[in-house]
């Protein structure tokens, strides 16, 4: 399937570079673009894209809110920051609930960047993912969850069982089993109790 990005940023050298270098390895990607805030949130509003590179200093920009904000627009859509403010800056924004965060001094990254948000969701450069590590004692352990691996940890917590979750999500009983087990792996619990505790601690900073 054919993959559409949104580039939202003021300089036009960026842009284009960005563009070429995408353009190089992946040939059927569309692209868009646009200079502010306003014309972003009018894209996001009357079309899908799988992916926004947002720059934080555009014209219009609210800062941490545009997350936030732009995610209510498409929940789908993953963002990708992409601007020359250093790690500290990024972590923020990855609370908000961005879902990478690429510095401009290190454009030539940007397939690299794309690649993996289509494959696994996220991306951190290895200086983000250090800073999140050592830096960020609090960060949510919700971000490593998928985005249906989230939904039905959610379920969970709120008191839904197996098969209450098979029919609000409309998969089969052993599918969620499978997620389940997927879900206790990846946050490291072993009961519901636990499950409970990390979604009282962190559901709030988390946005799927």
């Amino acid at each position: 399937m054919q993959k559409k990005i949104l580039i939202a940023d003021d300089h036009y050298v960026v842009r284009m570079g960005a563009s070429l270098l995408l353009h190089s390895t992946y040939e059927d990607l569309e692209i868009d673009f646009t200079e502010t805030y306003e014309h972003v949130k009018e894209k996001i509003s009357s079309q899908h894209y799988d992916l926004l590179m947002l720059d934080i200093d555009m014209p219009g920009s609210i800062y941490l809110e545009m997350v936030k904000e732009l995610k209510g627009l498409d929940p789908d859509l993953k963002i990708l920051m992409f601007s020359a403010y250093d790690e500290k800056t990024a972590v923020k924004y990855i609370m908000e609930g961005a879902d990478g965060y690429l510095n401009k001094q290190q454009s030539e990254s940007v397939v690299e960047a794309v690649t993996m948000i289509f494959r696994q969701g996220y991306y951190y450069s290895q200086q983000v993912a250090h800073h999140l590590l050592n830096n960020s004692k609090d960060v949510s352990p919700l971000f490593n969850l998928s985005k249906r691996e989230f939904q039905i940890f959610k379920l969970l917590a709120e008191g839904n069982g197996n098969l209450e979750i098979s029919n609000d999500l409309d998969i089969k009983m052993s599918t969620v089993s499978t997620f389940k087990k997927r879900i206790y792996e990846k946050l490291n619990v072993k009961s519901l109790a636990e499950i409970i505790k990390l979604y009282e601690k962190y559901n709030s900073g988390v946005t799927r």
